[in-house]
């Protein structure tokens, strides 16, 4: 099948966290599709594409658009960034295409990448050694009381959680209820802070879920390029101050790995 459209995984920030096999899917494909943001700090690898843009809340359109490139014949990228699976561009691509019944006429090949969960966990030591939950506080798409059920029910489970799209300028609702849900048991858990993973200004603040509690919404580190993650019961600070959730070895196996 000759017509082709790649969903490509661009990883948690910049260029550091793109798979090689990404880079050679972008390196063959003779048009880009891409919000405009991540464009622009892809330039040096899309140089002398073809490249469609668009802004936030385009993504029917700009899913669409790769769609309607690949079935005129032309390879095509469509960018995604972090994982193309997580609140990223392979489910849409996907439904449209089911929708639009063209799995007979495009080949779809989906590449995966390093979240900014991922990243942002290596960079702040090993907070993510048992189960996890990844949870969007954003209510564009998923229904609030959706939302509040799910970060409750991880913080009963002492899941590791990570937490997308925290808060915006005019989204803070589901944000304060995030905090009401850390202040009903939980301040004590430390929470690791994240932005702009992989860019420039990247930070990464370990701090406690207290300190979120205690600035609330006016905390000045928390934006729409802000991961979050609030660590389980079992985490806890390494002598030179990273996070350390044991996976449990150490409870059942000696130094030398021996068997208790």
């Amino acid at each position: 099948m000759a017509k082709k459209l790649y969903i490509v995984s661009t990883g948690a920030g910049g260029t550091s966290y793109i798979t090689p096999e990404a880079l050679k899917a972008i390196d063959e494909c003779e048009v880009v599709v891409s919000y405009s943001k991540y464009a622009k700090e892809l330039a040096s690898l899309i140089e002398g594409k073809e490249l469609f843009t668009s802004g936030m809340t385009h993504e029917i359109a700009r899913c669409g658009q790769s769609i309607d490139y690949a079935l005129s014949g032309k390879t095509t990228c469509i960018f995604s960034n972090g994982d193309v699976n997580v609140y990223g561009m392979a489910t849409l691509v996907t439904e449209l295409m089911e929708e639009r019944d063209l799995w007979g006429e495009i080949e779809v090949i989906s590449l995966p990448g390093v979240t900014s969960f991922l990243a942002a966990a290596s960079k702040a030591g090993a907070p993510v050694s048992q189960d996890f939950s990844i949870i969007s506080l954003s209510d564009r798409l998923t229904d609030i009381n959706l939302i509040d059920k799910r970060v409750k029910a991880a913080l009963d489970c002492d899941f590791v959680m990570g937490i997308y799209n925290p808060k915006s300028k005019k989204r803070i609702l589901p944000y304060q209820n995030f905090m009401r849900a850390l202040a009903d048991g939980y301040q004590d858990r430390i929470a690791i802070i994240a932005s702009n993973v992989g860019r420039p200004k990247e930070q990464i603040t370990i701090t406690t879920a207290q300190d979120l509690i205690n600035q609330d919404i006016e905390h000045p580190q928390v934006t729409m390029s802000t991961l979050i993650m609030i660590c389980n019961s079992n985490a806890k600070l390494t002598k030179h101050g990273k996070v350390l959730t044991p996976r449990g070895y150490l409870n059942k196996y000696d130094l030398d790995g021996q068997k208790r």
